[in-house]
């Protein structure tokens, strides 16, 4: 499909070679181009430029008049949990209470209550209730996502739920990575005997993955009350040698060390990172990790907030993420995780912008592919709405600004209404 969209009043994130990813005070740069055109074509971005060297309407190309309105490229949302089986709101009572999440998990809520709930649904469910969360991003201009397991916590629901996310990646124009998250939680008969659990990941669950190829990651709760370092490092080295590249959920609760593991076993990224100091900051400064911060979870769970800006300022790198999940940030709408980002972490529109395209895109491993407008690149794209500057995005944190998705080079959605 040929696609020339014209008169564009910004063309955000654009670049004449593609970066991994943009680091320090590199993420405040934002390349835009004024009064631009975009030429998508057989699935690529084709071509940009000014509206001074418009190459005029193709023949055969679908024109789209984009009368003052930006584009930008997709959001690549790189922590999920967007398969699962039913809500948590009776937690969000028991959290109004005053319940923290450590409390809440030890009487059996938490992960182990979303893990009953899966257990009792059937894939086609699952993939139907995940569907319907999987259009919801889609038309919040969301072009690729990874999503992890983790909710089955034993070895059959642990590959239904990979095989959901199977499907939604060959039925859905989204790009998806897939992340096995066995050590997501200790089930309940385990908790006596937790080296018994971890043995049953590493023993039965990682090889049945492996045996269907339905994960691309591996991943690891290394934080207080769940996994160990220890424990970690058993887990990674058995998904390195079947193939699955690291990832860690580190530091959302304690300083756990799980930022210097994830930088060890050169993890593409660590997510969370709540608890963040010195020496984490230093491991990081050395890796190819990329620093994920998930602003809707501790926005959620009333915790404290990452150092985004004293990790930025050390030069280091950030990619933001929804964690869209059913018990600690149930919404995977990435604009309002920017806006989280630049209202309570105090990152700069530009650096939210970054890091939830070209950054996130790196901790999926696909910024060779994805996350900026670059020629070659996937023709993943949104059309907002007609707003006065790119800024406007992040700052109307409740508005819904997409008009228009084209995800591979095809138009996905319907022009949305009401304009701002």
């Amino acid at each position: 499909m040929d696609i020339l969209i014209r008169n564009i009043k910004g063309l955000v994130q654009v670049e004449d070679e593609a970066l991994k990813y943009k680091a320090g005070a590199a993420m405040s740069e934002l390349r835009t181009i004024s009064n631009a055109w975009l030429h998508l074509k057989d699935g690529i971005i084709f071509s940009f430029g000014e509206m001074d060297n418009y190459p005029g309407d193709l023949e055969g190309a679908e024109i789209i008049d984009a009368e003052g309105r930006f584009v930008l490229p997709s959001y690549c949302d790189s922590h999920t949990h967007i398969v699962y089986a039913g809500s948590r709101e009776m937690e969000y009572k028991d959290k109004i209470r005053g319940l923290s999440y450590e409390e809440i998990a030890k009487r059996g809520g938490g992960i182990l209550n979303s893990s009953k709930l899966l257990q009792k649904i059937t894939e086609d469910e699952l993939f139907e209730q995940s569907m319907v969360r999987i259009n919801e991003i889609i038309s919040l201009g969301t072009g690729a996502v990874e999503i992890k397991s983790g909710y089955g916590l034993a070895r059959e629901p642990e590959l239904k739920m990979l095989r959901v996310i199977k499907r939604i990646k060959e039925s859905t124009p989204l790009t998806v990575k897939a992340t096995f998250l066995g050590a997501h939680a200790v089930p309940a008969e385990y908790r006596k005997d937790q080296s018994e659990y971890v043995d049953l990941v590493i023993n039965e669950m990682i090889p049945a993955v492996a045996a269907e190829n339905l994960a691309d990651f591996i991943d690891v709760f290394c934080d207080k009350g769940f996994f160990t370092v220890e424990e970690t490092e058993r887990i990674l080295m058995a998904g390195i040698k079947h193939g699955m590249r690291p990832k860690i959920h580190a530091n959302e609760l304690a300083y756990s060390g799980g930022i210097q593991t994830g930088t060890r076993y050169e993890a593409l990224s660590v997510d969370h990172l709540e608890f963040t100091g010195k020496d984490e900051i230093e491991a990081l400064k050395n890796s190819k990790t990329m620093p994920t911060l998930l602003p809707g979870a501790s926005f959620f769970l009333g915790m404290a907030d990452p150092p985004a800006r004293r990790m930025i300022d050390s030069g280091l790198p950030l990619a933001l993420a929804s964690d869209y999940n059913p018990g600690s940030s149930p919404s995977g709408d990435m604009k309002l995780v920017m806006s989280l980002a630049c209202i309570k972490l105090r990152l700069l529109p530009e650096e939210a912008i970054n890091a939830a395209t070209i950054n996130g895109a790196y901790a999926m491993d696909i910024s060779d592919t994805h996350g900026s407008i670059c020629k070659g690149k996937v023709a993943n794209v949104y059309i907002t709405k007609k707003i006065p500057s790119f800024e406007f995005l992040p700052y109307a944190y409740g508005s819904k600004l997409v008009d228009r998705v084209i995800l591979n080079g095809y138009i996905v959605d319907g022009i949305i209404e009401n304009e701002i």
